[in-house]
């Protein structure tokens, strides 16, 4: 199981602003402090950690943040529809498009997907597999 995810950010508050713009409406709640973003998925006081968090940070070694080369974080949404609100926000909170929401033909039937790029430069997914939903065939 992955416990975290953490990407390196060089404008904490540009970053804030991006992710800021759908991780709360994925139930992500945000815990900021010197070392950066925490986001972290709601639990009570009874239950273990959800994973996985997700982090922004500046980098260790001081250099600059560099986003990876084939590397993509990606969050799952409730709907299509949500996939494409959240798409949209983020990109008018300073995300780039790399993929406009939609059905991908490599992809399962029912795999909804946008992808976009922070302002860092970091790959980031938001799919949709909701059976429920109508499918690329349907």
């Amino acid at each position: 199981m992955i416990a975290y995810v953490t990407v390196g950010a060089d404008d904490i508050p540009r970053a804030r602003r991006f992710y800021s713009a759908f991780l709360p409406d994925l139930n992500y709640g945000l815990k900021e402090g010197t070392e950066g973003l925490s986001f972290v998925l709601p639990v009570t006081s009874d239950q273990r950690p959800v994973s996985p968090d997700f982090y922004v940070k500046p980098t260790f070694d001081g250099r600059p943040a560099s986003s990876g080369n084939g590397t993509m974080v990606a969050f799952e949404a409730d709907s299509q529809s949500q996939v494409r609100d959240l798409h949209a926000a983020a990109l008018a909170a300073g995300g780039f498009d790399e993929g406009q929401p939609g059905f991908r033909a490599d992809y399962g039937p029912n795999f909804y997907v946008g992808y976009l790029r922070d302002p860092q430069g970091n790959k980031i997914a938001l799919f949709s597999s909701n059976p429920d939903e109508p499918g690329r065939d349907g």
